[in-house]
Parts: structure tokens; sequence; C-alpha cells
């Protein structure tokens, strides 16, 4: 994972084994396809269901790349303060989102990165974390997100979870992405109020997913 606060994968022998290399590295149930191919026309990409204190309902919704290479997660809502006179709960929101992405036939997924971004005022003495876990449906293969924001610090923070290994879903399946994510602001010390922001008022803030696209 990385932070920025703006917050591996002479001569014959050495043919034949580059060879197996390469092959051993495409998934089995999919043939070889052609670098960053995609299929052709608008995929579509919906949130079927949203849970939590940081997405109520209608207040999340994703918008597919016109290039079909991904898709963007946008929050209205999704906010974390901590201070004095603030109620403890407004310090950590959650949001519980599972979206499908609808494959054209004879193609298969999986998500290669995803990048997080939003914004924090945080003074000195006072932290946030943004912490995000996601995984397909009926799959144990998951990936998670954890990084902490110390003060002073005022502007936007962005996050890159890279996915350790490629996990494509079975050819022929639709299958929901369920996606947890968690803001926590902590005053500790500070004098001010401490905050961190998903919301897209915010700015240039969502959170993207990156797809592979393999042929079945």
């Amino acid at each position: 994972m990385k932070k920025d606060l703006v917050g591996a994968r002479h001569g014959i022998f050495a043919v034949l084994g580059t060879v197996l290399a390469l092959s051993l590295s495409v998934p089995a149930h999919a043939a070889p396809a052609e670098p960053n191919s995609a299929p052709d026309g608008q995929i579509t990409v919906e949130v079927l269901a949203a849970n939590g204190s940081g997405c109520a309902p209608g207040t999340a919704w994703v918008v597919a790349n016109s290039d079909n290479t991904g898709f963007r997660i946008r929050y209205s809502d999704f906010v974390a303060t901590a201070g004095r006179g603030l109620d403890l709960t407004a310090s950590r929101k959650n949001c519980q989102l599972g979206v499908l992405v609808r494959l054209p036939a004879g193609w298969t997924i999986a998500v290669a990165t995803a990048d997080y971004r939003g914004r924090a005022r945080i003074p000195t003495g006072a932290t946030g974390r943004q912490r995000t876990h996601y995984y397909w449906q009926g799959s144990s293969e998951s990936s998670r997100t954890d990084a902490t924001f110390g003060g002073p610090y005022n502007g936007y923070w962005s996050t890159e979870d890279a996915a350790p290994a490629l996990f494509y879903l079975p050819c022929g399946q639709q299958r929901v992405l369920n996606i947890n994510t968690e803001l926590r602001v902590d005053a500790g010390t500070a004098s001010s109020n401490a905050s961190m922001s998903m919301a897209a008022s915010e700015g240039d803030v969502d959170t993207l997913f990156n797809l592979k696209w393999e042929r079945c």
C-alpha cells in the first residue's frame, strides 16, 4: 500500500524458461488477452446495497469509466468529525456497499488496484484513520487498506491498495463486490476539531477501482 498526503507482482534454456513463466501467469479459465484489452460498449455498474452511518440510502453512487478500465464510487455525506461539543458517534463513520459490475458474455474481471481519496483537517495532537476492506461475494480472497494520518494537516489525502495477486471471477458468473470503508478521527489533545471526509463536495474526492479484463 502506498500513502500520499496531498495520506511481484545463455541461450535456448533461458528462452524456454521465459515461455514457461508466461504460460503459468495466465488464469486457468482464461485465454491470454491483448494488453489493456477491455470489452466494447459501455459496461454498467450499480450500487445494490448501501448501509452504514457514512452512506445513508441515496448518498453513494458509482460511475463506470468511459473506457471500461474501472469505476468510481462517490459519496455525498461521508464525513467523520471529533472535538469539543461533538457527539462521540460522529468520530467514526462507516459504509458497506454492494456493487455489481455487469459483465458482457465472454469476459471476466479482477480488481487490480483501488485508489481512495479524501480530505482531512487534522490539527496538532489529533489523528485520522481510513480503513477499507473489499472482497467478491462468495470468495475468501480479500484486500485491506489501513492508513493513519497525524496532524497538523489540512488538505487532500490518498491511499492505494494494489492486489497481491489477481483474482478473476469464474467465467459466466455475476458477483457482487462488497466494499467496507471506515473513517475515524480522534481529537486527542488538539485545541480544535478534527475531520476526515470522502464527500464529493470536498472536490476531487472519490474511490477508484481499476479492473483487469480477460477473455474466457
